[in-house]
């Protein structure tokens, strides 16, 4: 695909008919000509490669386009994911902490992968193609998983119900490694799919349009929603079937899923807007510590006696807007001193001598997030005990409702997603318009504020948790037996969790798109998903300490096999202090954060995200 960024537009006096998502925000501050021209203004394309049409590409219907096959893929992950910890204790007869364990490693390594993918689509492939690739990768690996399923791990047929009347028997070597193959090559797809196909949806809304930057604002909540919404039909049909032992079908109904969602998003291939890859971001940024290094005798001038590229030769060519100079971390502004050797040079600048402020302030942005993102770290944590822990502690409760009706544990996830669902709206309709009015903000509050409200809901969401394990424990007859209370109880740490995610992720979403510059987007949304990846990692590790630390000199661990003679309650407990003492650094990080500035928005971009 040769997709060009273009410069020239035309001015019209009439507005065009394209639409975006509504919003109930006010107005945004109208520094820009709200009348748009016939062209996109932020060097968009079709995909011939021409100048993007405002009225015939991107807005609403191509990002509906984008939403409705990102939800198809979503109920494809977690129609494998839902089930998956029940899966290997059920089928493979792995214990809890190992399953657990697993769950943790894989989901973390779904969105490690997001980092690669990222790199990919901001360097070389484009978004487009580097969506394309990795579905289809995802579809491969769905592929392998339902066929290992069905002919060396489901032995009995319809084995590892929840009744236990069929057991399964122990999976072959060859199934077992088939299982990995598949399980892992499932994460590669999904998880270098999830960065672009972000990236690519704000890329159909036209920054230095007030109408359509309006409608991004929106969109990150849509998409968190169709993210849900693909979920939703995985954690209450698909759920409810693996659970009678219907793994296989499962496997296959989350395959086609794939398939119509990969068929979809083709389909919508003439109407989107590309942005041209902007090269290698890592080499942007190791030019900058370079040169930086190699001037570290000399003593930074002014910002405005910096080197900078106008005209032709500028990056506004490659569509990545200007920088405006900041004065946090002086010391990189040496890359961008422009010496005697450098003058004389001409244009035949050694890029690794010699920087732009724009480069130079990318590394700054970069570098600034950094410790922001670190306190996201253990919000995901918390929020991956929905598919380990949480899922654990219902099952050792009395899952029988309204007489012979079953709820499986891994179905109370619903309430997670119900929650989700019904915050977005609130959040959307009612609480943005009430907060714009004290805050003057069009988005309420800032995505700073935002993230921080997600990690109190969350801390109280997992001491619901812990004092639900403390009564489920109160209440066990038989420690062979699980406990007669009602899995319901579990509701309320499902819900405060789903609310949380509306807050934090949602606001990460559009805090990393918006603070990260124009060479790097995709990077920026695949931090979020970098944090889920590393809360995951560190929910296996701590997993693994407690329940090593805690089962020393023969006692029973606060993670046990059967958790009637654990203290699952102590674990929480424990998360429950962390989010304490990650919240207080949060606070004192968003306090010192600078927003990014870019040139032509100085007074519409608000610094302020305190």
């Amino acid at each position: 695909m040769d997709i060009t960024t273009h410069m020239d537009k035309e001015a019209v006096t009439t507005r065009t008919g394209s639409g975006e998502f509504s919003s109930s925000s006010p107005a945004l501050s109208e520094t820009e000509n709200t009348t748009p021209s016939v062209y996109t203004e932020d060097g968009t394309v079709d995909f011939r490669g021409n100048p993007a049409v405002r009225a015939t590409t991107g807005g609403r219907k191509t990002a509906a386009i984008l939403l409705v096959s990102y939800a198809l893929m979503n109920l494809a992950f977690y129609g494998v994911a839902v089930d998956l910890v029940v899966f290997m204790r059920r089928v493979l007869h792995q214990e809890n902490a190992t399953a657990a364990s697993f769950i943790s490693m894989w989901t973390g390594t779904v969105y490690i992968f997001s980092l690669f993918g990222a790199f990919l689509s901001d360097a070389y492939m484009g978004r487009y193609l580097t969506c394309v690739m990795f579905q289809i990768i995802f579809l491969i690996g769905l592929v392998l998983l339902s066929f290992s399923s069905l002919f060396w791990l489901v032995e009995p047929s319809r084995c590892g119900d929840n009744q236990r009347q069929r057991p399964c028997q122990p999976p072959s070597q060859l199934g077992v490694v088939m299982f990995y193959i598949s399980t892992f090559t499932t994460a590669f797809g999904i998880g270098g799919y999830q960065p672009s196909v972000a990236t690519l949806g704000a890329d159909q809304f036209d920054d230095s349009n007030t109408m359509e930057r309006r409608s991004k604002l929106a969109f990150f909540s849509y998409f968190y929603l169709a993210l849900n919404i693909g979920s939703l039909f995985s954690d209450s049909f698909l759920a409810f079937y693996e659970d009678k032992g219907m793994w296989v079908m499962g496997f296959w109904v989350s395959t086609v899923a794939v398939a119509l969602g990969l068929l979809l998003f083709l389909l919508g291939t003439p109407y989107y807007r590309h942005c041209k890859p902007s090269g290698n971001p890592l080499t942007r940024m190791a030019q900058v510590f370079v040169a930086a290094f190699c001037k570290r005798h000399l003593q930074p001038p002014p910002g405005e006696d910096l080197h900078e590229v106008e005209g032709e030769d500028s990056e506004t060519q490659a569509g990545i807007r200007k920088l405006l100079h900041s004065d946090q971390l002086r010391c990189l502004d040496k890359a961008a001193i422009v010496t005697e050797e450098d003058y004389h040079a001409g244009k035949a600048k050694n890029p690794w001598r010699l920087c732009t402020v724009t480069q130079v302030e990318e590394v700054k942005c970069i570098l600034s997030l950094i410790p922001i993102w670190m306190c996201t770290i253990i919000f995901s944590v918390e929020f991956t005990q929905m598919a380990s822990t949480f899922v654990e502690q219902g099952t050792a409760m009395d899952t029988n409702l309204f007489g012979n009706f079953h709820m499986p544990a891994a179905s109370m996830s619903m309430f997670d997603i119900t929650s989700v669902i019904l915050s977005v709206f609130a959040y959307n309709f009612f609480f943005v318009p009430m907060a714009s009015r004290f805050t003057k903000n069009p988005a309420g509050i800032t995505e700073l504020q935002r993230m921080g409200t997600g990690l109190v809901i969350a801390l109280i969401g997992m001491l619901a948790a812990a004092i639900v394990e403390v009564y489920r424990l109160r209440r066990v007859e038989a420690k062979d037996q699980p406990s007669p209370m009602s899995v319901l109880w579990q509701a309320p740490q499902y819900m405060l969790i789903g609310a949380s995610e509306v807050f934090m992720y949602i606001g990460q979403l559009d805090f990393f798109n918006e603070q990260t510059p124009d060479s790097m987007k995709c990077f920026g949304s695949s931090l979020c998903m970098a944090s889920i990846s590393l809360g995951n990692y560190a929910s296996m590790l701590m997993v693994s300490a407690v329940t090593s630390i805690t089962n020393r000199r023969n006692k029973n661990g606060w993670i046990t096999k059967n958790l009637n003679y654990g203290h699952l309650e102590r674990f929480f407990l424990l998360l429950v202090v962390l989010s304490v003492i990650d919240f207080i650094f949060f606070a004192i990080f968003s306090m010192m954060y600078k927003g990014i500035q870019f040139q032509g928005r100085e007074k519409d971009i608000s610094p302020n995200y305190n």
